[in-house]
């Protein structure tokens, strides 16, 4: 999320798309190719967090403004209050602290993501499609990553398809004797 570009976001069209990325070199914050080709995706936006980031673009905007000719021009949506890259090895230490903070067990930021994966696994979203939100490689890696951390997937499968092979009241019980 720290290489996301203002260019990067069709805030209209609820999308995003990952073009680069945010590392370390040197000590120095520098931006990065994704790891992969399916690293590189458009996502698309809950109204929610359009909202947000375009909150944000207001109080990036101010800071632009006091700032003047010290503002660093980056282009990033995440930035120092200058307009600077932020330090993503600092940035998760920010994070860790405020979850520590607000009483949460301790949780990384990159954890964030798996949370993500298995929310969208729990909600019933299409595998495929949580894969292509996530930027795996396969749906297999996505469901051997994740799959296994939600109680009662077994159950629910067979549940809905004895439903529909039965009904979901039980009636037009079949006989294979």
């Amino acid at each position: 999320v720290l290489g996301l570009r203002w260019a990067d976001l069709m805030l209209d069209a609820s999308r995003l798309t990952v073009r680069q990325t945010l590392v370390m070199v040197a000590g120095a914050p520098r931006l990065s190719q994704p790891k992969t080709r399916h690293s590189r995706r458009t996502i698309d936006l809950d109204a929610r967090t359009v909202d947000a980031i375009r909150e944000w673009g207001q109080t990036q905007a101010s800071e632009r403004q006091a700032w003047t000719e010290a503002w660093c021009e980056s282009g990033l949506v995440f930035t120092r209050e200058d307009g600077s890259p932020l330090d993503p090895g600092r940035w998760s230490k920010v994070f860790e602290r405020h979850a520590r903070t607000a009483g949460l067990p301790r949780i990384r930021l990159h954890d964030l993501r798996h949370s993500h994966a298995t929310l969208l696994l729990a909600a019933g979203v299409n595998p495929k499609v949580a894969s292509e939100r996530l930027g795996h490689h396969s749906v297999a890696f996505t469901l051997d990553t994740y799959a296994h951390v939600i109680p009662g997937m077994q159950a629910s499968a067979a549940n809905r398809v004895a439903n529909l092979v039965f009904g979901s009241s039980g009636e037009g019980d079949v006989s294979f004797s």
